[in-house]
C-alpha cells in the first residue's frame, strides 16, 4: 500500500509566538508526520476591517477583536518563516505552509516551497487558483463547504492552468470547527473520487483520531489535521485540534492500517499463523481403547487437540473402518 501522506496542521495555533511555534514542530516531528503546515498570510490582504468572525472563532477566543485584529496578531514574519524552515530540517520534518493571498504565495514559492496547500475558502477564487496553478508543481486542493460542482470548476481551473493531474489531490472536508460526526458525510470522498478522477483524501476537524485513521481504509492518500499543545490554550482554532498524545496515536494507527491493508488480498494462511495451526485445530482421536481389527464408530472416536491427525472433515470416511493397530485413550487416529 502507498504511504499515506501526514500533514499536522499548526496553522495559527503558535498564537503569534515563534518559540510556541517551534515547540509544535518538536510535537509533530516526534509524532512522525510527513509535513508541519502553518499559515502565510497578511491580514490586511485578506480580510476587510469589518469582517466578522465566524461562530466557532467567537466561541473559542475570549475576546471582542475583529477578524482582521485576530489575524493580525496571528501573522508570521518573512523572518519567522525561514527561522521555521530550518528549525524544520533539524528536525527532520518537512515544512509547508498554506499562502492565502497572492504576496504570500509568491512569497512561499520563492523560499522553495513546491507543495500549495489551497484552503477551503479559496477554492471559488478563480485569480488565486490560476496564481496557483502557475507556479506549483504538486496541489493540495480542500473542498470545505463545497459541492460536487465547485469541487469539478476548480480543478479544472487548475488542471488548464498546468498542474498534472496525477499531481493534484483533492481532500474531502468539512469546515466546522469541530465537526460533528453525524456532518462528516466520508463516503463523500469517494464521490469526489469517482466524478473527478483525482487522489483523494481527507482534512479533519472532527475530535478524536477515528474518522482520519477510516478514511485512510477507504482510500485517502493524504491525511491533514490540526494539532496543539494544549486544547484549553487562547485561540481561534485550538479546541477542534488534537493535543500531542493523539496526533501520535493518530500516526501511529495510521501507519498500523496501511500494513494491515498491504497483504494480498487473497484469503489464506499468514506466515504468522502457520505454526498455530496444529496447536488450535482438531484430529480424530480415540476416546476409549481400540483394538486391532476393531471397527471405528462414533462410541469410541472423538474430536480433540491437536490437530495433527486425521481431520474432522474425513468423520464420515473414517466411521465403519477397520482399525490397523491398538490405540489407547486420546491417541490420534493415524490409518
Amino acid at each position: 500500500m502507498k504511504k499515506t501522506l501526514i500533514i499536522a496542521e499548526a496553522g495559527v495555533n503558535h498564537n503569534g509566538d515563534i518559540k510556541l511555534a517551534e515547540k509544535l514542530i518538536d510535537v509533530a516531528a516526534e509524532a512522525g508526520v510527513d509535513y508541519v503546515k502553518f499559515q502565510t498570510f497578511k491580514a490586511n490582504k485578506l480580510v476587510t476591517k469589518n469582517a466578522k468572525r465566524a461562530e466557532y472563532q467567537d466561541s473559542n477566543t475570549n475576546n471582542n477583536d475583529s477578524q482582521f485584529e485576530m489575524l493580525k496578531k496571528l501573522e508570521l514574519s518573512q523572518d519567522d518563516h525561514h527561522h521555521l524552515i530550518e528549525y524544520c530540517k533539524n528536525k527532520k520534518v518537512k515544512f509547508l505552509s498554506t499562502g492565502f493571498d497572492f504576496d504570500s504565495v509568491d512569497f512561499l514559492y520563492n523560499i522553495g516551497v513546491r507543495l500549495a496547500k489551497i484552503p477551503s475558502g479559496e477554492i471559488t477564487n478563480l485569480p488565486y487558483l490560476r496564481k496557483i496553478a502557475s507556479l506549483f508543481p504538486e496541489v493540495i486542493l480542500s473542498t470545505g463547504m463545497a459541492d460536487i460542482t465547485e469541487v469539478k470548476e476548480a480543478v479544472e481551473v487548475l488542471i488548464n492552468g498546468g498542474v498534472d493531474k496525477n499531481k493534484l489531490t483533492v481532500l474531502h472536508c468539512n469546515t466546522e470547527y469541530p465537526t460533528p460526526m453525524k456532518d462528516v458525510n466520508l463516503k463523500a470522498m469517494l464521490h469526489i473520487k469517482e466524478e473527478v478522477e483525482v487522489n483523494i483524501g481527507y482534512s479533519d476537524h472532527t475530535l478524536g483520531v477515528e474518522v482520519p485513521v477510516a478514511a485512510v481504509t477507504l482510500g485517502a492518500e493524504v491525511i491533514e489535521k490540526h494539532f496543539t499543545l494544549d486544547r484549553n490554550m487562547e485561540g481561534p482554532d485550538h479546541r477542534a485540534s488534537l493535543e500531542p498524545r493523539e496526533l501520535k496515536l493518530m500516526v501511529d494507527s495510521i501507519r498500523n492500517i496501511e500494513k494491515a491493508l498491504s497483504g494480498s488480498g487473497i484469503k489464506e494462511p499468514s506466515v504468522s499463523e502457520t505454526k498455530n495451526k496444529d496447536i488450535v485445530r482438531k484430529s480424530i482421536v480415540a476416546i476409549k481403547p481400540i483394538q486391532k481389527g476393531e471397527a471405528f464408530t462414533e462410541e469410541n472416536l472423538g474430536i480433540k487437540r491437536p490437530g495433527n491427525g486425521i481431520s474432522p472433515m474425513n468423520w464420515d470416511r473414517v466411521i465403519g473402518q477397520i482399525s490397523n493397530k491398538d490405540f489407547n485413550i486420546d491417541d490420534v487416529i493415524v490409518q
